[in-house]
């Protein structure tokens, strides 16, 4: 395993947040060169299409494919929509991406909007974002000001407004059709789908919605090419990742690595091995809607598409949350089921009451007052619940629930009073 930087090479440069720096290491190039030689939108697409680069904001979709579906003979306007709601606990790669390098960023909404022929793009970012906020107000200023983005850019006949919009910080507006509504201005409830964004999205116009790193790894595709992209790390999920590490290691941090490496080598290495030399408990490796992994799970595991699939969970958001011996799993999850109740929107059933439900269960077996039959009951709310809403919030909640209960049930067991055990019950 080696640390990679392509999204991160710039990060921690003197003025590398500034435009004048962003060009001088060869920042722009590609855009112009896409405007000067007039390239082809569908050629662009088939690039990104053929580099296998995956959406790097939880579900993991082929982004040229998603770029794709845009309908190219619509009247109506088509929009690009950067997400940078990045909410999951255990997630703050993009955030590194607003504050360190934001004009990195901005080349990849102009080539990625002359790709799909959107003529406006809007990039949301959750309010509490102060400096990542103020951070791309300024790189969009100084790109206008370049005559970068605007009317006619560089004499090309292609028009691009960029627009920096504001969420109020749910954790709900991370999911696509959520953050659409939030930018009309509606109350951000999920879409049912289809239509999918991509034929009906932002205004009831195709849209494509892509995450910030996401649209990070276009100007280096287009730059480099798509085999090039295509030969880094595994063959069936390629590319550079910006991975989140946090809880119980010496060095927590955001690294840059290539798919396809051991989770335990990054642990051991880069990250300095456990905090104070305790012993690895659990991993949840890829923000905190994963499947949590054992200690034997994680000396296997490697980090790409394939690789966590067979281990029962998913890369989602790159958030690798880190738990040592100390850790209580119960409390644990009852403080990640508090967040996903809190953030529920409300609009469906299963999730507005059965987050609730699970969290007053949860808080009780951590108060010592619960029943082991209580255990059951939490498998049988999720089953009830998972798959039966109209976005994944429920889902993301379900997951790692059922699989530290199913994982960790000795220490569940073990809050639980003796009276109110099964196998006393039954005798």
């Amino acid at each position: 395993m080696k640390l990679s930087s392509v999204i991160s090479a710039r990060f921690g440069k003197p003025d590398s947040t500034a435009l004048k720096g962003y060009r001088e290491d060869g920042g722009y190039a590609t855009w112009l060169q896409v405007l000067s030689e007039k390239r082809a939108p569908s050629s662009l697409i088939e690039e990104v299409k053929a580099s296998g680069l995956r959406g790097r904001g939880g579900a993991g979709f082929s982004t040229g494919m998603k770029w794709s579906f845009v309908p190219g003979d619509s009247p109506k306007p088509k929009y690009l929509c950067v997400n940078g709601d990045e909410s999951e606990p255990g997630t703050f790669k993009d955030r590194q991406i607003l504050e360190m390098d934001p004009h990195q960023l901005l080349e990849g909404v102009g080539i990625a909007s002359y790709a799909i022929g959107a003529h406006i793009a809007y990039i949301y970012l959750r309010c509490e974002f102060k400096k990542g906020i103020e951070t791309v107000e300024a790189a969009i200023r100084e790109a206008y000001d370049a005559g970068l983005f605007g009317k006619n850019i560089q004499g090309s006949g292609y028009d691009l407004d960029v627009h920096l919009t504001m969420g109020a910080g749910a954790y709900i507006c991370g999911e696509e059709t959520s953050l659409l509504n939030s930018i009309e201005g509606v109350r951000p409830y999920p879409r049912n789908k289809p239509p999918f964004p991509a034929v009906e999205g932002l205004f009831a116009c195709p849209t494509i919605v892509n995450n910030v790193e996401t649209i990070c790894n276009i100007p280096h595709i287009i730059k480099n090419g798509a085999a090039w992209h295509a030969g880094l790390g595994h063959s069936e999920d390629p590319g550079s990742r910006l991975w989140c590490v946090s809880g119980h290691v010496e060095k927590p941090g955001v690294y840059e690595i290539e798919t396809g490496y051991k989770l335990q080598d990054l642990l051991d290495g880069p990250c300095g091995g456990m905090l104070g030399g305790r012993k690895l408990k659990a991993v949840i490796p890829g923000g905190s809607s994963s499947k949590v992994l054992l200690p034997e799970e994680v000396a296997k595991v490697t980090m790409d598409t394939p690789g966590i699939r067979a281990m029962g969970s998913s890369l989602g958001s790159a958030g690798i949350i880190v738990l040592d011996e100390t850790t209580c799993m119960v409390d644990a999850v009852l403080n990640l089921m508090r967040f996903y109740a809190h953030e529920s929107c409300g609009q469906c059933t299963p999730c507005r009451e059965g987050t609730p439900w699970l969290v007053k269960i949860l808080d009780r077996i951590e108060r010592g007052e619960g029943r082991e039959v209580d255990l059951e009951l939490i498998e049988d709310l999720a089953s009830n619940i998972e798959g039966r809403t109209v976005c994944a919030l429920a889902d993301g909640a379900c997951w790692p629930l059922t699989s530290i209960v199913r994982k960790f049930r000795h220490e569940f067991v073990a809050k639980i009073p003796v009276s109110a055990r099964k196998d006393v019950v039954s005798a």
